[in-house]
C-alpha cells in the first residue's frame, strides 16, 4: 500500500502511515483530524502542535476540525439497566472513533425531557424540561444517530418524543440563514426481536431529512431476532453481535455518515443558494416562476 509522509516540527522526523487514513488519526491532536489522505504529501512547517491535514489531489491542504457524532438512545430502560440498543450503538461508536470521530451518547429516558414541539416546554406549562440542557449537544454535532428498540412493530415513545423535540428547532437558522440542521448528517439504528427495522428507519430518516439533515446512502442498520418471543441483541446465544449482515450494515452506515459529514464540513455545508428563508420572505424566488406559461 502506498505510504503518505507527514513531517512535524517538534520531532523533525517523517512519520509514515498507510494511505488508509484511520492509521493516521491516531497521531492527531485531539481537536483535529485528517480525512481522505489519498496521496504522498508533506505539509509545510505547522508550528509546535501536531495538527492533522486533509490532503486532496489538485487542491491546497486544508486544516480540518474533528467531526462529532451524537447517538441518542431511545430505549425505554433507564440506566443502569442493560440496553440492547446500547450494545449496537457501541459497535457503531467503535467504527466512528476508529476513524477519528468524537462521539457522545445520550440515553433519553435518563433525562426528564418533556413532550412537546417547543424548544423549552417550561415556557408552555411544564415544570421541568431537560431538553434545553441537551440541545447544545445536538446543535454542535455533525452527525446525529437516533437509535432505539422496536415495540409493536414501531419505534419507541422516546424516539417519537425526541423527533418532536428536534422539530421544535426546525425554524431556527444557522449563520448562513439556512435552517439549523443544514450541513448535518443523520442516521438510524434499530434493535428488537420483532419485525420493524425498515419501517422505523424509514420514519426516522424521513423525519431527519424533513427538518434539514442530509441522509447518506445506507444510513440505517439494525438487528432483529426470530419471530416471536426470544433473546434480544446482547442476550447469550442471540447471535446478534456475530451477525454478519448487521455488522456489515453498521460499518457501512458509520463510514457513509463520516464521508458525507466530511464532504459537507470541507465545503462549508450546503450552499446557501435557493434555500434561505429570509431571502424568500424578502421576495427573492430563485428561479421559481409563479405564473409559468402554459405548455
Amino acid at each position: 500500500m502506498e505510504k503518505t509522509t507527514f513531517v512535524f516540527k517538534e520531532t523533525g522526523n517523517p512519520a509514515h502511515y498507510d494511505a488508509d487514513y484511520r492509521n493516521f488519526f491516531k497521531v492527531c491532536a485531539p481537536h483535529w483530524r485528517a480525512q481522505f489522505v489519498l496521496f504522498r504529501a508533506t505539509p509545510p512547517d505547522i508550528g509546535t502542535s501536531a495538527l492533522c491535514w486533509r490532503a486532496e489531489p489538485r487542491r491546497n491542504l486544508k486544516l480540518m476540525r474533528t467531526l462529532t457524532a451524537l447517538y441518542i438512545n431511545t430505549t425505554l430502560k433507564r440506566s443502569p439497566e442493560l440496553s440492547h440498543t446500547g450494545g449496537l450503538i457501541e459497535r457503531s461508536r467503535h467504527v466512528m472513533e476508529s476513524a477519528g470521530v468524537s462521539t457522545e451518547v445520550i440515553r433519553a429516558v435518563d433525562h426528564n425531557i418533556a413532550p412537546g414541539v417547543y424548544p423549552d416546554m417550561r415556557e408552555h406549562g411544564w415544570g421541568e424540561d431537560a431538553w434545553p440542557e441537551l440541545w447544545p449537544l445536538v446543535e454542535r454535532a455533525d452527525i446525529l444517530i437516533l437509535a432505539g428498540p422496536i415495540w409493536l412493530g414501531d419505534q419507541s415513545s422516546e424516539s417519537r418524543k425526541i423527533i418532536e423535540r428536534l422539530y421544535a428547532h426546525s425554524g431556527q437558522t444557522n449563520d448562513k440563514g439556512q435552517y439549523v440542521y443544514y450541513g448535518k448528517v443523520g442516521g438510524a439504528l434499530v434493535t428488537g426481536n420483532e419485525d420493524g427495522i425498515k419501517h422505523i428507519a424509514s420514519n426516522v430518516l424521513y423525519s431527519l431529512q424533513h427538518i434539514g439533515y442530509t441522509i447518506p446512502p445506507q444510513a440505517d442498520a439494525g438487528w432483529i431476532g426470530e419471530a416471536g418471543p426470544g433473546p434480544s441483541y446482547l442476550d447469550e446465544g442471540s447471535g446478534g453481535p456475530e451477525n454478519d449482515f448487521t455488522n456489515r450494515n453498521t460499518t457501512f452506515m458509520a463510514h457513509n455518515l463520516i464521508h458525507v459529514a466530511t464532504m459537507l464540513n470541507a465545503n462549508g455545508g450546503i450552499p446557501a443558494e435557493g434555500n434561505v428563508r429570509a431571502e424568500w420572505d424578502g421576495g427573492k424566488r430563485f428561479g421559481f416562476d409563479e405564473n409559468p406559461e402554459y405548455r
